[in-house]
């Protein structure tokens, strides 16, 4: 991580690492999950007990009313809601594409990361945001706020064991 924050390793370079590619994750599990957040601390305390090795992606299906009471990270566990406050900002600092895309299909352009809260606790059921959590805002804004068009269902991409 040390070499990706002083810009001596690429994404390229990252995903090529042996340890990496030994996941055999794909790259836009890999892009926002370990090379986005590898060093923040606050994520990195909240999934150190995570076998990555275990961890198998899948994109799925998902409707949209789960994502409702989704829960995320104890380290930002309020941060959805806070997105959903003001989806509006969110939106624009957004490139317009993205808005675009979601005005016309009622989902995202680029489906969210989730796991299985088994991950974390054998117990648990259902599912976890693990990145993503300003998608998510802001689709919960769209669909309880703002009454707007949102898809009956969403394709995200799913770690689960």
């Amino acid at each position: 991580m040390a070499r990706r924050r002083d810009g001596a390793l690429s994404f390229d370079g990252f995903r090529t690492e042996p340890t990496l590619a030994a996941l055999r994750w794909p790259d836009d599990v890999l892009e926002p999950f370990p090379f986005d957040h590898g060093d923040n601390t606050a994520f990195v305390k909240a999934y150190n007990t995570i076998d990555l090795h275990t961890i198998t992606w899948q994109l799925e299906t998902v409707p949209a009313a789960h994502f409702t009471g989704m829960p995320t990270g104890v380290s930002d566990e309020d941060c959805i809601e806070s997105y959903a406050e003001i989806p509006v900002h969110w939106v624009t600092v957004r490139p317009p594409q993205i808005a675009r895309h979601r005005d016309e299909h009622g989902t995202w352009l680029r489906p969210p990361l989730l796991i299985g809260r088994r991950l974390l606790d054998p117990d648990a059921a259902r599912l976890r945001v693990l990145e993503s959590r300003t998608r998510v805002g802001v689709l919960r804004a769209r669909r309880l706020r703002e009454h707007l068009y949102v898809a009956p269902q969403h394709r995200a991409r799913v770690g689960r064991q």
